[in-house]
């Protein structure tokens, strides 16, 4: 029986949040280093309201196919409406710890800000996805480390209750604040080759503040301040004072706030198959 998962950062405005934070020259130049391209079947896991799926697909033509993927009906629902026009683009509603044998095999599978969610159970994600890939093919990881925990220079009373919301989320909701650390290691229990790895700034705020980030940020807090109220208790004037002074922070030019974005390839083995997952760790 898999158990159930609760998405942390749900909400009403998830998809407009997950558009918003989609760079597309980011993605381009991401795509690029893992080497796709025209002609190429790609596998979007995780694929939100699907902008990053379109772009994918948009590299891999003429002839290429994206297909994404997501746990979420209403998010599946939008990028079909927004972003499933064109030629051998598709979304379906899957659970990405269960088989998906029947969406075939692909060149690339991209899993991008997916197993952060998964603290615990994502080796198994990756060896299950790694199923819906050619041998010979390429498994595309991306994920953040030292997620949201990297700003300067925030009050440190601020800085606690942030570091205190990072480790509820970790606790509660199956969070993995250091994903992107275990990247290589995932790739390299299951016996993947030619694993390859680059870092890359993801989160590079500083100077006037961007309305994408300005959103995507506050959203965070907002969706915390409700799914989490007590770890507010103690900080002066609680959660609404928090809020106002985060906004005073941020919205500082002086301000500087980072993440690193750790990206790891692999080739599948032409035997087809993958290790078994290793026990002892």
């Amino acid at each position: 029986m898999i158990k159930a998962q609760t998405y942390l950062m749900e909400n009403a405005e998830e998809e407009k949040r997950l558009e918003m934070k989609t760079d597309p020259d980011a993605v381009r130049e991401q795509a690029m280093w893992f080497g796709m391209g025209p002609g190429a079947r790609i596998l979007d896991v995780g694929c939100g309201p699907g902008k990053t799926t379109a772009l994918l697909h948009d590299l891999a033509q003429p002839r290429g196919l994206a297909v994404g993927v997501d746990i979420s009906e209403n998010r599946i629902h939008y990028a079909r409406a927004f972003y499933g026009k064109g030629y051998n683009i598709a979304y379906h509603v899957r659970d990405v710890r269960l088989p998906m044998k029947d969406l075939g095999q692909f060149d690339f599978i991209w899993v991008r800000f997916l197993l952060e969610y998964y603290l615990e159970g994502a080796l198994e994600i990756v060896k299950n996805i790694a199923a819906n890939l050619k041998p010979g093919g390429r498994l595309c990881l991306l994920d953040l480390d030292h997620n949201c925990l990297s700003h300067w220079a925030m009050p440190p009373a601020m800085e606690a209750v942030v570091m205190k919301a990072m480790m509820y989320a970790q606790d509660n909701f199956n969070f993995d604040l250091y994903a992107g650390r275990k990247l290589y290691a995932h790739l390299y229990d299951l016996g993947f080759e030619d694993i390859k790895l680059n870092i890359m700034p993801h989160h590079l705020i500083y100077g006037e503040l961007q309305p994408a980030d300005e959103f995507n940020w506050l959203k965070k807090l907002e969706v915390g301040v409700v799914k989490a109220p007590e770890i507010f208790i103690g900080y002066p004037g609680g959660s609404r004072q928090f809020l106002e002074d985060f906004k005073i922070f941020f919205r500082d030019p002086r301000r500087f706030t980072y993440s690193p974005l750790i990206l790891c390839q692999g080739r599948k083995p032409l035997q087809g198959h993958v290790k078994t997952i290793r026990k002892d760790i």
